[in-house]
């Protein structure tokens, strides 16, 4: 296969803020490192004909992407579906009946063949039928209510009766409900969420299991506050011959599942990074629950470890196992001692934030 002349990125979302171009920027210049290419900026149509860029996307691809010349995982960082749902925690869930809207495309398979590896909940594309799954999840207890674009844990809310549920639906606008989704999900108490995922660049496979931790923003709202990663040099095998926790051996199997079932049930899906949300803890009735939360086939919160860490063992092909986390502090709060920080400084939606990257032996 010819090489890749360079590393481009890809803008998807449209505006980004400057701590996600400065953090990108630096990702993108390991990829070109690691790929022996530079990194050259934002991909346009004006750049050089007959090149072979090697794109990093700021959000998952959706349709033929074949024009840009990616063909395949080995193309790019990130992932590309065939539909737009598809890349958000959307088809994480069934719908509440059989004639409820959904889009094109749409696979009830999946839904259904990862019902026991996901937690208790719904999809809606229309606000009646988000009332009818909240109503029926609501005699259960709690439910969580999740914007589907949504990142960080941020516009999430949880549902305690019927009443909080009305009020929340009425905030929405249904038309975005109809084009994107909208998640209703039983709520656990005090969650532990485990990480585990895979990255595969410049021919070297990367597999981890770990853990994210949440904090406090500007704002106050509890929000992604960085994650701490056990990375192994091959496939997920490679990763279950490993000792761990029971509970994180769970999450393991349970995130190999779920994105069995999302290959088959979406053949036009292809990712060189694949990251899975996975929680554990207890139901309001005491029932012991741990389930996929979600998916992300794009360069994410997770990403700077699994980068740095691709980088450390490319450099020494005898390392077989290391310890990567990011840290994302909100205020003046001193960095982590070793962490190499990626950026700092005011955001004008978010303050005054900090991300950090640390990559250890074990």
């Amino acid at each position: 296969m010819t090489p890749h002349s360079s590393v481009v990125w890809l803008p998807v979302q449209g505006t980004r803020s400057e701590h996600e171009r400065a953090v990108q920027q630096i990702l993108a210049e390991k990829l070109g490192k690691l790929l022996g290419c530079p990194f050259i900026g934002d991909y346009s149509t004006s750049l050089p004909s007959g090149g072979r860029y090697y794109f990093l996307p700021d959000d998952t691809l959706v349709g033929d992407v074949s024009a840009l010349g990616i063909d395949s995982n080995q193309d790019l960082f990130g992932g590309v579906v065939e539909h737009a749902f598809v890349a958000t925690k959307a088809i994480s869930h069934p719908l509440i009946s059989e004639q409820s809207r959904h889009p094109d495309g749409w696979s009830e398979s999946f839904a259904l063949q990862v019902d026991q590896v996901t937690l208790p909940g719904f999809t809606a594309f229309d606000l009646d039928d988000a009332h009818s799954a909240g109503q029926r999840l609501l005699r259960d207890g709690p439910l969580r209510l999740k914007p589907v674009l949504a990142r960080a844990g941020r516009g999430q809310q949880s549902i305690n009766d019927l009443a909080e549920l009305e009020t929340a639906l009425a905030a929405l606008d249904a038309q975005t409900v109809r084009e994107h989704g909208l998640v209703l999900e039983e709520e656990l108490r005090q969650p532990y969420t485990y990480s585990v995922g895979q990255i595969t660049v410049a021919g070297v496979t990367l597999s981890y299991y770990g853990s994210q931790h949440l904090t406090r923003d500007n704002h106050g709202h509890s929000v992604y506050g960085g994650s701490e990663l056990i990375m192994v040099r091959g496939d997920y095998l490679a990763l279950m011959a490993l000792t761990m926790p029971r509970a994180a051996r769970l999450a393991l199997q349970q995130a190999r599942i779920y994105e069995l079932a999302a290959f088959e049930a979406y053949p036009g899906l292809f990712a060189s990074r694949r990251n899975y949300d996975v929680a554990c803890g207890e139901s309001r009735t005491g029932k012991q629950r741990c389930g996929v939360l979600e998916q992300s086939w794009r360069v994410g919160g997770a990403s700077p470890a699994e980068i740095f860490a691709l980088e450390a063992f490319v450099d020494d092909p005898a390392l077989r196992q290391l310890h990567a986390s990011t840290f994302e502090h909100y205020g003046d709060i001193p960095p982590p001692r070793g962490a190499i920080c990626l950026y700092q400084g005011h955001d004008d939606e978010l303050g005054l934030l900090s991300k950090y990257v640390k990559v250890e032996r074990t």
